[in-house]
């Protein structure tokens, strides 16, 4: 079972960041309605970014401090991605 942080370009151009150890169906979930909260009224979701890490507690530490950073910051981890 792979765990993963992820980010998600919402249609109003925000970023939402989470964890799960299932990034296909989390994405489908946040782009049918059933994800979190905040992606249900900024739908479409596309995915950006995404890491595998070694477990869950990792993944939560590193989506908190994604979290923590600043638009730009969270851009240019995208941008770096997409490379």
């Amino acid at each position: 079972m792979g765990h993963f942080v992820y980010m998600l370009r919402c249609r109003d151009n925000s970023l939402y960041t989470g964890y799960t150890t299932n990034l296909d169906n989390r994405v489908k979930a946040h782009n049918s309605g059933k994800g979190a909260k905040y992606t249900r009224a900024r739908r479409p979701v596309k995915l950006v970014f995404y890491r595998e890490v070694a477990d869950k507690s990792t993944g939560l530490k590193l989506e908190y401090r994604i979290k923590k950073l600043s638009k730009a910051k969270k851009e240019e981890l995208v941008k770096d991605f997409i490379k």
